[in-house]
């Protein structure tokens, strides 16, 4: 009797401290996409340019174009906001940045179809790298 008791106390504690360990995975990952969030949020604020100001620039240097993505990011130390401009009647992807704090062009630059697919394959990897690396932090 008292071996059947031992024993369900520890399947209990199993149990419990495998849902204390779920939750806070789940949390975990609800706080890496809000540090992102976070980051984006603070170099906007650091930002000099605005979004719909840097968007105006950016359309400017392809004309006809359409804003497919765009995003603010740190990139050689540089606050930049980075915009995907779709033109019509080619499948490329024109790239231009524009620097956060003056509103000067960093660089322009055309991404084929083929260019665009190789980087949606490096992002996934980064993705996946830093998921794996952030299920790695977690179970220290």
């Amino acid at each position: 009797m008292k071996i059947k008791s031992i024993i369900c106390l520890i399947v209990t504690l199993g149990l419990v401290a495998g849902g204390l360990t779920a939750c806070t995975t789940e949390k975990e990952g609800k706080e890496g996409k809000e540090s992102e969030k976070a980051t984006a949020a603070q170099l906007e604020a650091q930002a000099k340019i605005t979004k719909a100001e840097a968007q105006k620039i950016a359309l400017d240097k392809v004309p006809g174009g359409t804003i497919k993505e765009g995003e603010i990011e740190k990139e050689k130390g540089k606050v930049i906001w980075s915009f995907d401009i779709a033109t019509p009647g080619t499948k490329d992807i024109t790239e231009v940045n524009v620097d956060a704090m003056t509103g000067a062009i960093v660089d322009i630059s055309k991404e084929t179809v083929a260019d665009q697919e190789k980087e949606k394959k490096e992002d996934a990897k980064a993705k996946a790298k830093k998921d794996d690396d952030d299920d790695k932090e977690e179970k220290k």
